[in-house]
């Protein structure tokens, strides 16, 4: 290819990415709009993902007005997933519900539309909430902490409990191990 081939590739490449993240977002509104008040919380990450967290509840950071994921078990699962061997430009997170007792539906269905937007290779689960959210959302089987299921041609993780974890050295090793298996199964770009 020449140079002016290779420069008109990059454009276009730029300008499906942007029309991609663009369908992404519009798609993440509806999403919040199906349960109203989800958007108390918001989302962070790359709006075309390889890897999805879904935390079920939310935790510190998040109750005193953070986004999804932006306390330390955030900074501990960024620094998980690039030991396994994901960019961390390349994740979304989310949470299944914002409060306990939150309409199981109207979650479930934003919670299947943000991830079938984002379209993600691998969906973790970081917790049981979350585990059976997912479950309810793609009607499946839930996952089990530490064993792969495949989804609609997506691979689903779920772990017991990531950010309980954090204090407690043995659950840290359970957790680490139950998470290898989000392992990407190809190269990453």
């Amino acid at each position: 290819m020449s140079g002016s081939d290779d420069t008109t590739s990059e454009i276009l490449a730029g300008k499906l990415r942007a029309l991609h993240e663009a369908r992404a977002k519009a798609e993440l509104v509806a999403a919040d709009r199906l349960s109203p008040g989800s958007d108390r919380v918001s989302v962070r990450g790359a709006l075309l993902a390889e890897v999805a967290v879904v935390k079920g509840l939310p935790g510190p950071a998040e109750a005193t007005g953070g986004s999804a994921m932006s306390g330390a078990d955030g900074e501990a699962l960024h620094k998980a997933l690039e030991a396994l061997g994901w960019s961390s430009e390349g994740v979304f997170f989310t949470l299944s519900r914002l409060e306990p007792g939150v309409d199981r539906e109207r979650a479930s269905d934003r919670l299947r539309l943000q991830l079938e937007s984002v379209d993600p290779l691998v969906i973790i689960a970081l917790d049981s909430e979350a585990a059976a959210d997912i479950a309810e959302a793609f009607g499946c089987e839930v996952p089990r902490p530490g064993r792969q299921l495949r989804v609609l041609g997506r691979r689903i993780v779920a772990v017991s409990g990531f950010e309980a974890s954090l204090s407690d050295p043995k659950a840290k090793q359970r957790v680490w191990a139950e998470l290898k298996h989000a392992k990407p199964e190809g190269p990453v770009y």
